[in-house]
C-alpha cells in the first residue's frame, strides 16, 4: 500500500508528551495517528469522546453564585409557605 506523509501543527510540549505517551504504548507518533485514523474511518465517527472542560465556564459562575449566595431565594419550611411567598403581591 503506497503512503504519504502529514504535517500537523501541535504545541512543542504536547508533542513532547504525546512521543513519550506513545513510547510508553510500544508504537510510534505515526502508528497512534494511523490507529486512529483506521478506526474514525471504518466507525465513520470520532472513535472518543469530545468534551469541554468539566465543569465548564457556565457552570463554574453557577456554582460560585451558589456559594455566595448570589440569586438564591430564601428556605421554605412547607410548600404553603413556599405557594404563599410565590402569591405574594409584591
Amino acid at each position: 500500500m503506497a503512503s504519504t506523509n502529514i504535517n500537523i501543527r501541535m504545541d512543542t510540549d504536547l508533542k513532547m508528551q504525546f512521543e513519550a505517551f506513545c513510547a510508553d504504548m510500544g508504537m510510534t507518533m505515526t502508528t497512534a495517528f494511523n490507529v486512529f485514523a483506521k478506526k474514525a474511518v471504518r466507525e465513520y465517527r470520532i472513535p472518543f469522546e469530545i468534551s469541554g472542560e468539566v465543569p465548564n465556564a457556565v457552570t463554574r459562575k453557577a456554582i460560585e453564585d451558589v456559594e455566595n449566595g448570589i440569586g438564591m431565594s430564601r428556605a421554605f419550611s412547607s410548600v404553603k409557605e413556599l405557594m404563599e411567598d410565590l402569591n405574594a403581591d409584591d
